[in-house]
């Protein structure tokens, strides 16, 4: 059966002299790993297309076998080579497509996680779009794309409201990824997996739940360059906590300053 979908590459792999393994986000489809003969002959129709952040239109198959699907044609419709000029900008979204990659399934529909993974990338192409938070944004919509991510107001195992703590002794809150939640400082004692959430952090979850109250759709959520780090070094630690492992990205798109709370 052939499928036409809008797409986005995550990844390629050399197969052959003139072939690839290409690995697509489709927006109806789901991820989907395609054989791609023939893309790198100088005379392809695709030479050149197929490469990391390619958006286009694609015709394919799916092996109901080998999970090995075929391209039939792919049309490159925004390529993201702006992304390139700027180190920064580049981190950030070959680690948002590694991220997507590795969080979803093969096969498995997600329109919404497909037009966030779109939108951020456009946004990082914007002239002065905020780096950090176009990230943090990522990362958190992503994580409740996926279901990985639970109440972010009060406390998972009291319901207590956490909202606004200052970070005093009474008032410290933590997070488990094993819970998916904050912890007040009177449930932490009992989890043997957590970290101490920064100030910072807590206001920028805040503020992200605010615009999803507000049905925002997020694509210029403004958080301070304070808030938009301390928040992208707490998913990060949730995202490496849930699979196991760093992603190599990571080190590079996520700013590791001085500031940084370890795991307690």
């Amino acid at each position: 059966m052939r499928y036409r979908e809008p797409a986005i590459c995550l990844r390629t792999v050399n197969y052959s002299e003139t072939s690839q393994v290409v690995h697509f986000l489709t927006r109806g489809v789901g991820v989907v790993h395609l054989l791609a003969k023939g893309t790198k002959r100088p005379k392809s129709k695709s030479a050149g297309a197929l490469d990391l952040l390619s958006e286009g239109d694609m015709v394919f198959t799916i092996s109901r076998t080998d999970g090995l699907g075929t391209l039939i044609e792919f049309t490159e419709t925004t390529s993201h080579r702006g992304l390139r000029s700027d180190t920064n900008r580049l981190y950030a979204a070959t680690y948002m497509i590694e991220l997507t990659g590795a969080m979803l399934g093969e096969a498995d529909p997600y329109p919404e996680i497909f037009d966030l993974l779109h939108n951020a990338l456009v946004r990082l192409s914007e002239p002065g779009a905020p780096v950090p938070a176009v990230l943090g944004y990522f990362q958190w919509r992503l994580l409740q794309g996926a279901g990985l991510l639970g109440e972010l107001r009060s406390c998972t195992e009291c319901g207590r409201s956490v909202a606004g703590a200052k970070g005093s002794a009474r008032g410290e809150v933590y997070f488990s990824s094993r819970l998916g939640g904050l912890l007040c400082s009177d449930c932490e004692p009992a989890a043997t997996e957590k970290i101490l959430v920064e100030g910072a952090a807590l206001a920028a979850l805040a503020a992200l739940t605010a615009v999803q109250a507000g049905k925002s759709t997020g694509r210029k959520i403004l958080l301070p360059d304070n808030q938009a780090h301390a928040v992208n070094r707490l998913l990060d630690y949730h995202i490496t906590q849930q699979l196991g492992k760093p992603l190599k990205l990571g080190r590079y798109a996520i700013s590791q300053s001085k500031s940084q709370r370890r795991p307690r």
